[in-house]
């Protein structure tokens, strides 16, 4: 099965996001993806840049957002594929949006909706408000996971995945730096996840869109340059290049993790508990 990551400018223009975001899913529709995931704004914009002040959050035009998800749903609909969408979820009054991914399927369904856990420092200053449990979808039996930004400096976020069974993690952040994509590919060749980052143009040079393998080397990127892109690539468990990391790794990492080997090699050799013995 192919998934994408996108590489779409990021604007405080709502309707030319979405007009973006639809380019971007009819491409890879027409690539053969059948999941395609943006980044973190992607729709709304990503508030801490386009936005003076928390309390713009009062101006925002949410009825204008509504509508491009209800386009974008249509979209996913008629091309018959998933796609995962960045964009803030506006909660009560007097509390800051969730930085949030939106989830449609492929009959135009909004599935399921991930809110960011961890925020950073400054995401804590009225910009928004934290997410509390992951998300997990299966598409053509192939099961997924979602992070956010700052996520990537988590390590329990992509563990616990891996202990929820997801093959892959869509990843999507305003950028990602050096350090973030070291850390992308340490948690996917640790969990033996495939991991697909997706980013704005506008941070592309310093971090373009790409997928990373359950060996943790990328696949695949888009160019290092200031230009919208999709990166392509094809889960496959049975692939013999990860014959290791999904054959071999991952079902002992669980056995090793659950500790029953280690009490059953105690029981057959006892003196291994005589600390005295060098």
């Amino acid at each position: 099965m192919k998934i994408a990551a996108a590489q779409t400018i990021v604007s405080p223009d709502i309707a030319a996001n979405g007009s973006a975001i639809r380019s971007m899913i009819a491409a890879a529709a027409a690539n053969g993806a059948r999941v395609v995931n943006f980044c973190e704004g992607a729709l709304s914009g990503y508030s801490k840049l386009q936005m003076m002040h928390p309390d713009d959050w009062a101006g925002f035009d949410w009825p204008q957002q509504e509508a491009e998800l209800r386009t974008i749903a249509s979209l996913c609909g008629e091309l018959r594929i998933f796609a995962v969408i960045g964009g803030a979820h506006r909660l009560s009054e007097g509390y800051p949006p969730h930085n949030s991914l939106y989830v449609f399927s492929d009959t135009g369904a909004l599935l399921t909706r991930y809110d960011k856990r961890f925020l950073s420092n400054s995401e804590l200053g009225g910009w928004y408000s934290p997410g509390t449990a992951p998300i997990t979808f299966d598409v053509d039996g192939y099961r997924f996971g979602c992070a956010i930004c700052i996520e990537s400096q988590f390590p329990e976020i992509f563990g616990e995945y891996e202990r929820l069974g997801v093959d892959a993690v869509l990843f999507s952040s305003y950028g990602t730096p050096d350090y973030f994509q070291i850390a992308l590919r340490a948690h996917a060749g640790l969990n033996c996840i495939w991991i697909g980052a997706a980013t704005p143009v506008q941070k592309a040079t310093k971090g373009p869109a790409g997928i990373i393998g359950p060996d943790g080397n990328w696949v695949t990127q888009c160019p290092a340059a200031p230009e919208p892109s999709l990166a392509t690539a094809v889960l496959d468990r049975d692939d013999p290049v990860y014959d290791i990391p999904l054959q071999k790794a991952r079902p002992w990492r669980l056995k090793a993790r659950q500790g029953d080997i280690y009490r059953e090699k105690m029981v057959d050799n006892p003196r291994s508990e005589n600390r005295s013995d060098y």
